[in-house]
């Protein structure tokens, strides 16, 4: 071979490893990020030194914003110097669920940058319960940057309700919805395979008052969460990284809060959560003081303001869900998740 066609053929080797390195970071940390730069930074708001104690993400529900988080979780947060963030999902948290997922990851990524490197906590309500495990799943960088999940009411096998919101067919219902339907080929790939990641405790609070994520009735302990009485929010995983708890396993039937309420302004819900977040591994019931029974609020609601504050927020799900985003039917799933689907 002459000497330029050996310089050819190295450097037709040299690109060709090269692409194969590039080709295998981007696989190592997930599928490319499509929503804009500087989107995905405006979305994030941060509060308190986030290298200073572990910082924890708050992610809203569906129809909401990081608003509903403003007068419970914010102000207890920064009352006890816990470094915190938010981020703002698409159209209310009703557009496709895999790019919103993707301001999840973005979120995850630059705390941790921020903190020095160090793991954050997630904490969502709902639909931010659940997203966070999509973007740990297919996003694989981040999950030596998550410690704790601590989810509220999350739509972990979706809502009955869903398809009725669906059924009109003239009409449609948004993105969202359709993805949290019980049998959406999102939530089959989001958990299939198994539902949690090596590394990240799980806790996840419900009640069986739910409307929303329907239906959530109490699951006895000792049997699987996939056994009857059903309940969507539950997440299936090892004991010693999952801990999943109805309010009324606690605190008995007559601890009625629905699904807002446990998202928001629930004491009960609040003690699981910062529990998680303050000892190694999952929440654990046996260190929860059973007087929080008696406790109708949790650090950072003001009693006095609360009714109107609560109002607020269902009106600010109403509004959302009645003006849109609409489409016919459910996203297709992105090529990065189709392999996860089992053929119908």
């Amino acid at each position: 071979m002459t000497l330029p066609g050996r310089v050819a053929l190295f450097l037709v080797v040299l690109l060709l490893g090269l692409g194969a390195a590039g080709g295998a970071a981007a696989a190592d940390d997930g599928p490319a990020l499509n929503a804009p730069e500087d989107t995905l930074a405006r979305s994030l708001d941060c509060h308190g030194d986030l290298a200073a104690r572990q910082p924890v993400l708050l992610i809203p529900g569906t129809t909401l914003t990081p608003a509903e988080f403003d007068r419970n979780y914010a102000r207890a947060f920064t009352a006890t110097g816990r470094p915190f963030c938010s981020v703002t999902l698409p159209q209310n948290a009703l557009g496709d669920l895999q790019v919103a997922a993707e301001y999840v990851v973005s979120a995850i990524r630059t705390m941790s940058d921020r903190a020095g490197g160090r793991e954050i906590d997630l904490l969502g309500h709902s639909q931010g319960g659940m997203l966070g495990r999509w973007a740990l799943k297919f996003f694989p960088d981040i999950r030596g940057k998550v410690d704790d999940y601590v989810a509220l009411a999350p739509s972990t096998r979706g809502t009955v309700d869903a398809p009725l919101v669906c059924a009109v067919p003239a009409v449609g219902c948004a993105p969202a919805i359709w993805q949290q339907a019980p049998r959406s080929r999102f939530l089959a790939a989001l958990n299939a395979g198994g539902e949690t990641v090596p590394g990240v405790d799980y806790t996840v609070a419900y009640t069986i008052y739910d409307e929303i994520v329907v239906p959530n009735l109490a699951v006895p302990r000792g049997i699987p969460v996939d056994a009857t009485p059903p309940a969507n929010s539950p997440v299936r995983g090892p004991d010693d990284q999952v801990s999943n708890v109805s309010l009324q396993s606690l605190c008995g039937v007559t601890r009625v809060v629905d699904h807002f309420g446990i998202g928001t302004s629930d004491a009960v819900a609040y003690a699981l959560a910062v529990d998680a977040l303050d000892h190694p591994g999952p929440a654990q019931v046996s260190r929860i003081d059973r007087g929080v029974c008696l406790r109708p609020f949790q650090p950072g609601v003001n009693p006095l303001t609360f009714p109107t504050d609560f109002a607020g927020l269902v009106a600010t799900a109403g509004t959302a869900l009645a003006t849109g985003p609409f489409a016919p039917r459910e996203p297709e799933l992105r090529p990065y998740a189709r392999g996860e689907v089992p053929a119908s």
